[in-house]
């Protein structure tokens, strides 16, 4: 792990925080899934990251019973980069351990999974679940950047 990935932010000396993003079914796509690898690599210099493939959406408490559990949902929240970077490390300076990030089907997430996790949304736009995947590794991979003062968001 390169040294980026021990370095608390802001003087925080918490360990570093898991961050998982769970997408239920296999991408099809090899340009996006080219570009989700892309983003996980540079996320993984940051944090201990990883992506996770999910049979169901329903299995996420199951497979992650101690993560706070973030699904992808047009209902939840909207922000910014910079406030979805706030969120991060908030989370992280809580001392929340691990957060996992909930990216649902082509039929999205049943809607009796929604009560139990916090809800983001990255757009009032509709768009493919595999490009939803791609959008919300960039902004974990930008929100990163902001937190570390990285010259990519300019």
């Amino acid at each position: 792990m390169p040294a980026t990935a021990l370095q608390p932010v802001a003087g925080s000396l918490q360990p570093p925080m898991k961050l998982r993003v769970a997408y239920v079914g296999r991408p099809r796509s090899r340009a996006l899934n080219q570009a989700a690898a892309d983003y996980a690599a540079r996320i993984a210099h940051f944090c201990d990251f990883a992506l996770r493939e999910l049979r169901e959406a329903g299995g996420a408490r199951e497979k992650f019973p101690r993560a706070l559990l973030v699904a992808l949902d047009p209902a939840g929240r909207e922000m910014d980069s910079a406030a979805f970077a706030g969120r991060i490390q908030r989370w992280r300076d809580s001392g929340v351990r691990e957060v996992v990030f909930l990216v649902g089907g082509a039929e999205g997430l049943p809607g009796k999974l929604r009560a139990d996790y916090e809800l983001l949304s990255l757009s009032r736009l509709t768009m493919p679940h595999e490009l939803a995947r791609v959008v919300l590794l960039e902004q974990i991979y930008r929100a990163f950047t902001i937190l570390h003062h990285h010259p990519y968001p300019k």
